[in-house]
């Protein structure tokens, strides 16, 4: 009775193969679909049947279907009969999930399921296929992906299929695996010029497999000759590595920077214009988070465009409890400076404690956008996180706007005026009470946008901006006073001090390290690196 359901299976599967086509029509279904039952038997004679029936099916779940298999999560429930998926493993059983709807999960216990068993030679059936697909996939991502998720398992079969494609591969970074594979495999061979051959090859890759690889042949291989080779490829390597680590930590320095900027641009502009110390900047970059975190509430299902309305909404938020403070306490304690600072002191304090009223004294968390998740891979061992690279762009991006504001438009000329000697440009017209309000007004908006760059970073809460007024103040002091160019170059040079020094002194040394640079830098050069320009300024 075996027998001839087995040969019925075949017959069905050379009448599919022969009948069917490339599309996805019933034929392929079928096949499919009778894999599958096959499978969920759970005997390895049938299961092995039925993954041939799936490579051939050339159904769209195959691929999933079998790399599922491959990887253990493949599993048959034994009352109902039937395939469900592994989500993971837990003391009370296994999480799984039906094939159907793998978002709908459910708990059973250990006993109530099995995986589906594989041997040694289907599973070399199903890297092949699963090899075969991917190698020639039309995106460049994928092909890449499959050569690398080979390199560490390469066998005869996987091999002949990458240099099959190596005939008509087009793409240059796709070849250089390919390129890397083959030689892989070269350094396994028995004779030694082929050995050295391959190394010069080998030297040019980054990939974990190949160093890997190289390290045992440094150590193992029975030729002195390829020993020393193995051991040259491998410093080059090592220093390739050490390049890309120090390009990381200058675009984390930079990402750093990007915050820094944004914190104290605002503050660069309030206290050049108005020589205020305002304590309470930090409270108007959180109220700028949870402006963020309140869009998002209003737009559950717009994550990704909730973030592009939360910027002018923070600005305007932020930017009209500055003016409320600059008219409410500011404008009446201008030339007492102790008096200010300890005002703004107190208003930080009333924000924070309105904020805990509100949305309680707990972390807030802002989900991140999806176009902001992930990363660009430079090469195996470098990449750019996106969330920081867009806080890099914004931050230039409202660098650029601000600049703007204040070179081309009227407020910006009667600010650099007040900035520059208030009381000529009180002679020429200026209303230099509105001028300070106004521009209170704009610090304070761009403090409320670097909020929701920070609630992409961090977790909103009530002191969300006490860890920034620090360092917004040391690097208004280092760029000089009132001057965007100097705030701008400080930041990003403190941010990548900062991550330059971590590594070797730690997160808090490295901190009081640039601490100590600003006072001695400022005994030199009290006015900063761009100081201010104008009578008022040089008096």
């Amino acid at each position: 009775m075996t027998i001839c359901k087995r040969l019925a299976s075949a017959l069905l599967l050379v009448f599919m193969s022969l009948c069917g086509s490339t599309s996805y029509g019933e034929g392929n279904q079928t096949l499919f679909d009778e894999g599958i039952r096959l499978i969920e038997t759970g005997k390895l004679k049938k299961v092995a049947d039925g993954v041939d029936l799936l490579i051939n099916s050339k159904h769209d779940r195959s691929a999933f279907i079998l790399e599922s298999m491959l990887e253990s999560k493949l599993y048959r429930h034994k009352k109902q009969k039937q395939l469900v998926m592994l989500v993971e493993k837990n003391d009370k059983g296994l999480l799984i999930a039906d094939l159907d709807s793998l978002e709908s999960t459910r708990q059973i216990g250990k006993r109530k399921a099995k995986r589906i068993p594989l041997n040694n030679k289907l599973r070399g059936k199903i890297k092949g296929y699963l090899a075969s697909q991917n190698l020639n996939a039309d995106q460049v991502s994928v092909r890449k992906a499959a050569i690398q998720k080979l390199l560490s398992a390469l066998d005869d079969e996987t091999l002949a299929l990458i240099k099959a494609r190596a005939l008509y591969e087009s793409n240059p970074d796709v070849q250089l695996l390919i390129d890397t594979a083959i030689a892989l495999d070269a350094l396994q061979s028995e004779n030694e010029t082929d050995r050295l051959k391959a190394i010069p090859t080998l030297s040019e890759s980054l990939e974990p497999a190949v160093r890997n690889q190289l390290t045992q042949t440094a150590t193992n291989d029975t030729s002195k000759a390829v020993q020393l080779a193995a051991q040259s490829a491998l410093e080059k390597i090592e220093d390739k590595i050490a390049f890309y680590g120090f390009v990381e930590k200058i675009f984390f320095g930079l990402s750093l920077g990007s915050v820094l900027v944004l914190a104290a641009i605002g503050l660069a502009i309030t206290f050049g214009v108005m020589g205020c110390i305002n304590m309470a900047h930090g409270e108007l970059i959180m109220i700028g988070a949870y402006t963020t975190y309140v869009i998002q509430l209003m737009m559950p299902n717009s994550i990704g465009a909730s973030l592009f309305i939360a910027v002018p909404a923070a600005f305007v938020v932020s930017g009209l409890v500055g003016i409320a403070i600059e008219r409410g306490v500011i404008q009446f304690l201008k030339g007492r400076p102790l008096e200010t600072l300890l005002a703004t002191f107190g208003i930080s304090l009333v924000l924070q404690q309105a904020v805990r009223s509100i949305f309680s004294p707990l972390n807030r968390s802002v989900e991140t956008p999806d176009w902001m998740a992930g990363s660009i891979e430079i090469n195996p061992i470098f990449s750019l996180t996106l969330n920081r690279l867009y806080i890099i762009l914004f931050c230039l991006a409202v660098f650029a706007v601000l600049f703007l504001v204040l070179k081309r438009t009227v407020l910006g000329l009667q600010v650099r005026a007040v900035s520059q000697n208030r009381n000529m440009a009180r002679a020429m017209g200026v209303r230099s009470e509105w001028v300070d309000a106004l521009t209170f007004g704009l610090g304070s908006g761009i403090a409320g946008v670097a909020g929701v760059a920070l609630s992409q970073l961090t977790n909103v809460g009530p002191n969300l901006g006490q860890s920034y007024i620090i360092d917004s103040f040391m690097v208004v002091v280092f760029g000089g006073v009132g001057n965007l160019w100097g705030t701008l170059v400080a930041g990003m040079s403190l941010g990548v001090a900062n991550k330059m020094l971590e590594p070797v002194s730690g997160a808090v040394l490295a901190k009081i390290f640039v601490l100590v640079f600003i006072i001695l830098f400022i005994q030199k050069k009290p006015r900063g690196l761009f100081p201010q320009k104008g009578r008022a300024a040089e008096g």
